[in-house]
C-alpha cells in the first residue's frame, strides 16, 4: 500500500503541493484571552472572557534534491531553493483577493483550513559548489475560521452577551441570580442593570436583562461582582 502523503491545496488556484516526506510530528495549538477586573475586597481579580484566538498548526517539512524525485519533477543535484520558493510563495498576496490565498492542509484524517503565516528556511546540505540540495522548513499555519458557520453554531442572545430572563410567578432576583450565576447573592447587578429599587417586587411576565459579570455600574462606576 502506497504511503499517503500530506498535501497543501491553494484555495484560489486549486493547485496542490504534495510534501516530499511526511512530517515526523505536528503540533496543534489553541488559546483564549481573558480580561482581569479588579474588585475591591477580593484577593484576586475576576476573569471575563474576551475572545478566542486562532488555532495554529506547526510542523517541519523536509525538501531534498540530492537524489532525483520524479513525483516533484526534480533531478538529482538540482538547487532545492525553487522547491522552497514554491511553498513560501503561499504567503504572497493574491491579486484577486489582496491577501495571501486560503489553504487546505490535509493528511489522512487531518483537514485544516488555514493560511500560511510563517516559514523559517534552514538549508542543511550543499554540493561542493555550494548549491543547496536539502532544506528544512518550519512552517506555521493559522486557522481560517468560517465566521458565518460559527455564527450559526453559537447563538448569542445579544451583542454584549447579556441574557434576557422572563420573570415567572414566584421569581426573585436572588432566584434568578442563582439560576444564571450559580450564586443567589449576585442579585445586585441585575437590579442595577434594570433600575429595580425594590428587589422583592417583580412583575410576572416582565423581561429582565441579566448582564455578564463582572458588571460595572454606569452611574457610580463601581464593579458589582
Amino acid at each position: 500500500m502506497a504511503l499517503e502523503k500530506a498535501t497543501i491545496t491553494n484555495g484560489v488556484t486549486r493547485d496542490s503541493i504534495t510534501v516530499m516526506f511526511n512530517p515526523e510530528q505536528y503540533t496543534l495549538s489553541k488559546d483564549v484571552n481573558y480580561a482581569q477586573a479588579a474588585v475591591p475586597g477580593l484577593s484576586s481579580p475576576l476573569l471575563q472572557f474576551v475572545n478566542g484566538n486562532l488555532q495554529t498548526l506547526e510542523l517541519e517539512l523536509l525538501l531534498d534534491t540530492l537524489e532525483a524525485h520524479p513525483e516533484s519533477g526534480t533531478a538529482a543535484g538540482e538547487d532545492v531553493r525553487p522547491l522552497v520558493r514554491r511553498l513560501t510563495s503561499l504567503m504572497d498576496v493574491d491579486p484577486s483577493r489582496h491577501a495571501p490565498p486560503p489553504l487546505l492542509f490535509t493528511w489522512s484524517s487531518l483537514g485544516f483550513d488555514c493560511v500560511l503565516a510563517r516559514a523559517t528556511q534552514r538549508f542543511v546540505m550543499f554540493l561542493s559548489d555550494g548549491t543547496p540540495v536539502r532544506a528544512r522548513l518550519q512552517v506555521t499555519f493559522n486557522e481560517l475560521p468560517n465566521a458565518e458557520l460559527e455564527a450559526k453554531e453559537i447563538k448569542r442572545e445579544t451583542a454584549d452577551y447579556s441574557k434576557v430572563h422572563e420573570v415567572a410567578q414566584g421569581d426573585t432576583l436572588a432566584s434568578i441570580a442563582a439560576a444564571v450565576y450559580d450564586d443567589p447573592r449576585l442579585w445586585r447587578p441585575i437590579a442595577v442593570r434594570n433600575g429595580i429599587d425594590d428587589p422583592r417586587v417583580l412583575s410576572a411576565g416582565s423581561r429582565l436583562v441579566v448582564p455578564p459579570l463582572p458588571f460595572r455600574d454606569p452611574e457610580s462606576g463601581a464593579v458589582l461582582a
